[in-house]
């Protein structure tokens, strides 16, 4: 059997794996990255391996049906969920769902974003606050608390986010305060300005605002400097997760065989009574 041939056997094996997988899966999204950049970047090189790379996109997003579970900042970094062909439907139970985070803030200075992307628009004195101060505040971000969402994020008016609407100068305001849920928050370390803090909290939590509204509480700013996603329901930093070196159609069919017992074992999710339409697991752009 001549080289072509072989190769054409291996394709149409490759192919049809491909397109038989069904399940949930993690990978690593790297900072600088958007949630959907980098879920185009997976399914392309899934495809360019089963041999099908000259889709048309709208042909490629049809014929591998493929979504992530809940969005990721764009300057964000860490856990993406995955759910691939029927695997897609099962991402809604993860937006509602804990989440984990690590958060590393910066005191006497506000941004519009919310974050180190974008542009300061206040800095305040930060020297007479404490460890101890900062700790206590932490106190009153616990439990089922109310927060505004940012105005730089996925949420939509008439069909349209509201990080574009800012983006093309209208005046946007921000959402009403909803209700959302922190199940520990606590502070890693203090090295003024900066500090770390590790929080898990449930679907619809923005830890952009959460560090914005601590910098209020103290009578001062704050914004995020870095954040990074480390679990999302049983998939963590630590294991069962797949960086880009990794993004293969062997790799994702053992991720897939080995994460479905761990599916199986996650307990019920810690659901919230709260509208999280606006956040589509399967939404294909990201904030």
């Amino acid at each position: 059997m001549s080289g072509t041939v072989v190769e054409a056997v291996r394709g149409k094996a490759a192919a049809a794996q491909l397109l038989s997988f069904s399940g949930l899966f993690a990978v690593y999204k790297a900072k600088g990255c958007t949630s959907a950049a980098a879920l185009n970047r997976l399914r392309a090189k899934l495809l360019a391996e089963a041999g099908m790379p000259k889709l048309s996109r709208r042909k490629k997003n049809k014929m591998l049906k493929i979504g992530h579970g809940g969005i990721l900042d764009s300057s964000a970094a860490g856990v993406l969920v995955v759910g691939i062909g029927k695997g897609t439907k099962m991402l809604s139970s993860l937006l509602a769902g804990s989440k984990k985070y690590t958060a590393v803030g910066e005191l006497g200075k506000a941004t519009d974003t919310f974050d180190s992307t974008g542009k300061v628009t206040e800095e305040k004195p930060y020297d007479w606050i404490t460890k101890e101060d900062l700790e206590n505040v932490l106190q009153k971000f616990t439990g089922s608390i109310m927060q505004v969402p940012p105005i730089y994020c996925a949420l939509k008016r008439d069909g349209q986010r509201l990080s574009t609407l800012v983006k093309k100068g209208e005046v946007v305001e921000a959402k009403p305060a909803r209700q959302v849920m922190v199940y520990s928050l606590t502070l890693r370390s203090f090295k003024p300005p900066f500090f770390t803090l590790d929080v898990e909290c449930g679907g619809g939590f923005y830890v952009r605002s959460l560090v914005n509204d601590i910098g209020k509480e103290l009578s001062s700013c704050a914004t995020v400097l870095e954040l990074t996603r480390t679990k999302q329901g049983p998939f963590t930093l630590e294991e069962h997760i797949l960086y880009e070196d990794k993004w293969t159609i062997d790799e994702v069919a053992r991720s897939l065989e080995c994460c479905m017992p761990l599916l199986q074992e996650e307990p019920p999710c810690k659901k919230l009574k709260m509208e999280l339409s606006e956040e589509c697991a399967m939404n294909s752009e990201d904030k």
